[in-house]
């Protein structure tokens, strides 16, 4: 495993970048205090939903360099990377309940604030199947190189 610091940099980066947009979305919207008491309320899910991103982060960057470190295709990417968009998106998507209303649309927020933890459930699932996706890619790879 060559150089291996820059995936784990940049997974750290990227844990630590969507511990922020959650912690900003949330202050924004409705103040410090509020952003401190959902996350002591709800910790357990925001923390590993940041760390799987972050190992989502690492693992992309690592299959990335290895593709490019053996001149191959860098066709393997664009799921992995869609994988993980979306794995943020659902994690963060129950703090639009905060925003939505005032953008007119309050029975879709109301929905979304009612299931919280079920959308943090599904931002778990899809992190974990993020995560096996692009480890899948990353043995595949290995196999055929």
């Amino acid at each position: 495993m060559k150089n291996i610091f820059r995936p784990l940099a940049l997974g750290l980066a990227g844990a630590l970048a969507l511990l922020s947009l959650y912690f900003g979305i949330v202050t924004l919207v409705s103040g410090w205090e509020f952003a401190k008491t959902q996350f002591s309320s709800f910790w357990y899910f925001i923390i590993p939903l940041a760390g799987g991103f972050g190992v989502q982060v690492g693992l992309y960057t690592y299959l990335k360099t290895a593709i490019r470190e053996k001149n191959a295709s860098g066709k393997v990417l664009a799921v992995s990377g869609a994988t993980s968009t979306a794995a943020m998106i659902s994690c963060c998507a129950h703090y639009l309940a905060n925003i939505l209303p005032i953008l007119a649309a309050s029975g879709f927020a109301t929905l979304i604030g009612q299931y919280q933890v079920e959308l943090f459930w599904v931002g778990l699932l899809f992190n974990a199947l993020g995560v096996a996706y692009i480890a899948n890619r990353i043995i595949s790879f290995r196999r055929h190189v």
